[in-house]
């Protein structure tokens, strides 16, 4: 509609490939937590935290989007930096437990990336990692984080190049302002 301010915006999140990767981490690291972290160490809460706070973000910047460019490109980095804390405590887990990490150009990497790459229903997630043990699951929460994280990356070039195109919410009234007057006063 032509001179609103506020653009019927920031329900869409659902439609995000970036919010639906971000469910699928949540419920991976949910079912991760509640199997293989004690509940009674700090690093379970963290873990949840993170991949909550990494979704929710998401969730929130949408919401924020239709009255502050800002706002909503600063959540979404707040997003990728909890998947970034999700990713190093998946690492962490590997490595004192003393499993493996899938190298580059492995079998199981190269085979979780396509899956990945392919698939964004959490449904599917839940029930393929509810016959897994810990070490591939954390490795398939790893390569899933890693492809999160290169959407966020996308996702913010995206809403940087809206912003230098489009301006920010207070240009937008600025300009909606100016047109209302110019028609008042050829009225």
């Amino acid at each position: 509609m032509e001179g609103r301010i506020i653009p019927n915006r920031g329900d869409n999140y659902e439609k995000l490939l970036t919010y639906r990767k971000a469910t699928v981490l949540y419920d991976i690291t949910y079912f991760f937590c509640s199997h293989f972290v004690d509940k009674r160490d700090r690093t379970y809460d963290q873990m949840v935290q993170s991949a909550r706070s990494g979704k929710q973000n998401i969730v929130e910047g949408c919401a924020a989007s239709a009255t502050s460019s800002e706002t909503e490109i600063k959540l979404i980095n707040v997003a990728k930096a909890s998947f970034k804390e999700l990713l190093e405590d998946y690492k962490d887990y590997l490595r004192r437990s003393g499993f493996r990490q899938w190298e580059d150009g492995s079998v199981e990497k190269e085979a979780m990336r396509k899956l990945g790459a392919k698939n964004s229903d959490t449904s599917f997630y839940r029930k393929l990692i509810a016959t897994r043990p810990a070490e591939t699951i954390a490795n398939m929460a790893i390569v899933l984080l890693y492809q999160e994280d290169y959407l966020l990356h996308r996702q913010l070039q995206s809403l940087e190049r809206a912003f230098k195109k489009n301006g920010g919410f207070r240009e937008k009234m600025a300009r909606v302002r100016r047109e209302e007057q110019g028609k008042q006063r050829r009225q």
